[in-house]
């Protein structure tokens, strides 16, 4: 492949959908945006990792559903790596790009490098919430931690929640190319059998972790052998098939699946984004009388916020906070 077709390729999602199988899915390729991404923190490599694979599943799944706002993945544990929490928001117009941010949050104390970081969450939920903006109601799925992976964990909530037979492959890490250029790379495939008139109805567990559905409870005769064979096809992939850079996502499809007739549609640009300002800290501290405002003013008479995602630094003047606020944030009097 190219240089001209790799960077064509650097940070898209690639929708298509095998015909012969009933099957659709997409092809993801992370570059500079996941370097963008890790790059607004200093997290250890395998909490690095860890975030490099959700950010990852949230590009896959955003690209899934007709999204008009925002799509957030979020993983909360009892253990040392408490929180992962990844967001996608649609593009704002046709033709840009859709913008993607991600963070953690762990016990430094705690949080042990070194060992497996997907074990240090404990037991915990993994979630998905979909938000169309105004007018509508945010809409909220979660299933337990389980099965070993974040991958796992999307696909039980797949099966679980929506009753769809999903199956991830992911590859990530942080590498030099030829000529000494190194950073994160992050490539996968997100495979997903069509959603069926009549789904799958029982009053007895599943046979996935602790009982949750797997996609072999949701299919029939047919549609298992179809998806069966798809995803043994995709257990032939290598990881540099998935990050690339030498194996373009259209070429990578044709390798796997040539035989199931993929088809492929326009690909998604994505890149860093991150919506924080000024104007949403203030409109998320509106609701805070003076009293309140009072108890976050720090002693050197100033109310500051970071963000999670991003790192931006808000330095703000308490008196122009709140619904009692007697200063414009120009610092006019109101």
């Amino acid at each position: 492949m190219t240089l001209s077709t790799k960077i064509a390729w650097d940070d898209t999602v690639l929708p298509f959908q095998l015909d012969r199988s009933d099957i659709r899915g997409r092809v993801a390729r992370l570059d500079g945006t996941m370097d963008q991404i890790l790059s607004q923190h200093n997290y250890p490599r395998g909490i690095e990792a860890m975030l490099a694979e959700m950010a990852l599943l949230t590009a896959l799944i955003g690209q899934t559903i007709k999204l008009r706002w925002k799509l957030s993945l979020q993983v909360r544990g009892d253990g040392p790596l408490r929180i992962l929490a990844t967001d996608i928001y649609a593009p704002a117009k046709e033709g840009e790009k859709a913008q993607i941010r991600a963070y953690a949050s762990y016990d430094q104390e705690k949080y042990v490098e070194g060992a497996d970081p997907f074990a240090q969450i404990g037991k915990g939920y993994f979630a998905i919430l979909i938000d169309q903006g105004k007018g509508n109601t945010p809409y909220q799925g979660i299933t337990p931690v389980a099965g070993g992976s974040l991958a796992a964990c999307a696909e039980a909530y797949f099966a679980q929640s929506e009753q769809l037979p999903t199956r991830f492959a992911l590859s990530y890490g942080h590498s030099t190319e030829p000529g000494g250029q190194s950073g994160w790379r992050a490539g996968g495939v997100m495979l997903q059998h069509m959603p069926k008139a009549s789904p799958h109805v029982t009053g007895e567990g599943g046979s996935g972790e602790e009982g949750l559905l797997a996609a072999t409870d949701l299919l029939d005769d047919d549609d298992s052998e179809n998806w069966n064979r798809a995803n043994i096809l995709l257990d032939t992939v290598e990881e540099l098939e998935l990050v690339g850079p030498s194996v373009s996502p259209t070429d990578l499809l044709l390798r796997l699946f040539h035989e199931e007739a993929p088809r492929v549609f326009d690909a998604m640009p994505v890149s860093f984004g991150c919506t924080c300002s000024e104007t949403r800290v203030r409109e998320s501290l509106s609701i805070y009388s003076a009293k309140d405002i009072a108890h976050m003013t720090k002693d050197d008479g100033r109310v500051t916020a970071d963000c999670q995602f991003c790192g931006a630094h808000y330095d703000l003047d308490p008196l122009s906070l709140g619904f009692e606020a007697v200063k414009n944030p120009d610092g006019s009097d109101i």
